[in-house]
C-alpha cells in the first residue's frame, strides 16, 4: 500500500468518522428537546384533591416470563402483577395501591410515531441522512483533490501531445503537489534536451551545407589546374596546385574536429594540466607576436605565485584554440599582434589583440558561427569561417567562453579573450 494512498485513505475516513460523530450530536441534541422526561411515579387523587392512591413505574416482562401458568398474568418479584404485554403492549405501566388496599394498573399508552419514524421506513431515513452527511462533509476534500488529479492528468496529456512547454501547478506541499513539481523538472529536462538535439540538427545541417560549397571552391581550382597538367608547368602553377590541396586538407580537417566537438561523448584526447605560458610562448614565436603575462589581478602588486599557469585540458585543442586566434589576427589585421595573459582567483584568461579594422558590435556573436564571414571578406582573405567557431566549442568544452571586445587602450582593431579556469591544486 502505497504512502500516497494511506494518507488519502485516512483523511477520507477521518472525514466520514466526525460527519457521524457530529449527526450523532445534533440528533441526541434534537431528540432531548423534543423528547419528554420519562415518567417515574403516579398519584390519584379524588374530587377533592385528596391523595386516594400512588404508585411506581414497573418494567414490562420479557416474553419468555411473562405469563404465569394460566398464561395469562405473571407475579412479580414484590408479589405485584403486570398486565400480559400480548394483550396490552409495552406501554409504561403503573402499579398503583390504593388507600383501600386495592391495586389498580394504570397504563399510559405512548402516542404513535409518525410515518417517517416507523420502521423500515425510520431505517431508511437515517441512512439517508447519514449518507447526505459523509457526502457533504468528504465533498470539499475529494473535490479539491480531484480538481488538482484533473489539472495534472491535463498537463500530461497536452506534454505527450507534443507541448513540451507546459507545465503544471505546483501549489500545495502534499504528494500531488509534489507529483507536479517532479512532472513539471522532468518536463523541464527533455525540453531542455529536445531544444539541443534539434539546435544541434540544425547546426549539423549548417555544417554539411556549408562545407559542399566551400569543399566546391578549391576543387574546381584543382580540376582546372588538371585539365591544364598537359601544358608545360610552371613554379607558380605549382604552387598554386599545391595551396587549394592544403586548403582542401585543412577545410576537412577543421570539419572533423567541428563534428567531433559538438558531439559529447567523442574522445579528443588526453585531459591533462596543461601551461598556457608556454603553449603561448612557442605559439606567438611562431608568428612573432608580442606575449605579456600578468600572474596577478593587480599589475603593482609583486607576484609570488607559481611561475606557470596550468588548466586541465587536452593540449593540442589548447594550441589550436589559441593558433586559430593567432591566425584569424594575422589575416585581418597588418599591424603588430599582441597576446596577454592573466590569472585571477579562479580563471586564466588569454587575451590576443591586433590593429585591424574590428569588428561591428552587432556582429561580435555570429562571427563564431560556423562558416560565417564578416561583410566584405572574400576566399582571397584565406579562411573558410570555422576557426573562430572551432576556438568557441574548445572554450565551452574546456568549461569556459570567449568573446570579441574592443582592444582596452582604445586604438582601432579588436581583442579576443578566452576565460579559462584554472587546475585544481592536486593536478598541478
Amino acid at each position: 500500500m502505497s504512502k500516497c494512498f494511506k494518507k488519502l485513505y485516512v483523511r477520507i475516513w477521518l472525514a466520514v468518522v466526525l460527519a457521524l460523530a457530529v449527526l450523532t450530536l445534533l440528533v441526541g441534541w434534537a431528540w432531548r428537546l423534543t423528547a419528554e422526561p420519562p415518567l417515574r411515579n403516579v398519584v390519584i387523587r379524588d374530587h377533592l384533591g385528596k391523595i386516594i392512591g400512588n404508585g411506581h413505574a414497573r418494567m414490562r416482562r420479557p416474553p419468555d416470563i411473562g405469563f404465569g401458568e394460566h398464561g395469562d398474568r405473571a407475579p412479580d418479584t414484590q408479589d405485584r402483577w403486570l398486565l400480559p404485554y400480548s394483550q396490552y403492549g409495552f406501554d409504561p405501566e403503573f402499579v398503583v395501591v390504593m388507600n383501600d388496599g386495592e391495586i389498580v394498573h394504570l397504563q399510559l399508552p405512548r402516542p404513535p410515531p409518525p410515518p417517517w419514524g416507523r420502521l423500515p421506513f425510520g431505517f431508511f431515513w437515517t441512512l439517508a441522512l447519514v449518507g447526505l452527511a459523509v457526502a457533504l462533509a468528504t465533498y470539499p476534500i475529494i473535490r479539491k483533490l480531484t480538481r488538482r488529479l484533473e489539472l495534472l492528468q491535463n498537463g500530461v496529456e497536452k506534454w505527450g501531445e507534443g507541448d513540451l512547454s507546459i507545465r503544471v501547478p505546483e501549489a500545495g506541499t502534499d504528494e500531488v503537489a509534489f507529483l507536479g513539481a517532479r512532472f513539471n523538472h522532468a518536463a523541464q529536462r527533455i525540453e531542455t534536451l529536445v531544444k539541443s538535439h534539434e539546435s544541434l540538427l540544425a547546426s549539423q545541417k549548417s555544417l554539411l551545407a556549408n562545407a559542399s560549397h566551400e569543399l566546391r571552391s578549391p576543387l574546381t581550382r584543382i580540376r582546372m589546374g588538371l585539365e591544364l597538367m598537359g601544358a608545360p608547368s610552371s613554379p607558380a602553377f605549382k604552387s598554386e596546385i599545391s595551396r587549394n590541396i592544403n586548403e582542401l586538407d585543412q577545410l576537412i580537417e577543421e570539419i572533423l574536429l567541428a563534428s567531433r566537438l559538438d558531439a559529447r561523448e567523442a574522445d579528443l584526447g588526453t585531459v591533462e594540466s596543461v601551461d598556457l605560458i608556454g603553449l603561448a610562448a612557442e605559439e606567438c614565436a611562431r608568428v612573432n607576436a608580442e606575449l605579456d603575462v600578468q600572474m596577478v589581478s593587480d599589475p603593482a602588486a609583486e607576484s609570488t605565485g607559481p611561475s606557470d599557469l596550468p588548466v586541465q585540458g587536452v593540449t593540442k585543442l589548447l594550441r589550436r584554440a589559441v593558433r586559430n586566434l593567432l591566425e584569424n589576427a594575422r589575416r585581418h589585421a597588418a599591424g603588430e599582434i599582441k597576446v596577454a595573459l592573466r590569472k585571477t582567483d579562479s580563471q586564466a584568461i588569454i587575451s590576443v589583440c591586433d590593429h585591424g579594422p574590428g569588428v561591428p558590435t552587432a556582429l561580435r556573436e555570429r562571427i563564431f558561427e560556423p562558416f560565417y564571414r564578416l561583410p566584405g571578406a572574400t576566399e582571397r582573405d584565406g579562411g573558410v569561417g570555422l576557426g573562430l567557431a572551432l576556438v568557441k566549442s574548445i572554450a565551452l568544452r574546456h568549461g569556459g567562453t570567449v568573446s570579441c571586445e574592443n582592444r582596452p587602450d582604445g586604438e582601432g582593431g579588436a581583442c579576443f579573450v578566452i576565460h579559462l579556469p584554472l587546475a585544481p591544486l592536486r593536478s598541478r
